[in-house]
């Protein structure tokens, strides 16, 4: 199996949202009404899907091009 190094991206939104206390820790400005911690680790929920799935369509051009289909 060859290095996949896409797959490292999966750790971004990881530290974002354990590190978002020490970085967005305020209640102003409210984004949506909710406090902006609270909407900063939300929008990084969010962008966790995105991030995952740019993973999994490249994975999966990746076994394409070596040949390995499910």
């Amino acid at each position: 199996m060859t290095a996949r190094p896409w797959r490292w991206l999966a750790l971004v939104p990881a530290a974002a949202v354990l590190l978002a206390p020490f970085v967005a820790n305020r209640v102003e400005p409210r984004v949506f009404g909710l406090p902006f911690l609270l909407a900063f680790i939300t929008g990084w929920v969010l962008t966790t899907s995105a991030v995952m799935a740019l993973i999994f369509v490249l994975d999966e051009r990746a076994d394409r091009r070596e040949g390995r289909t499910p």
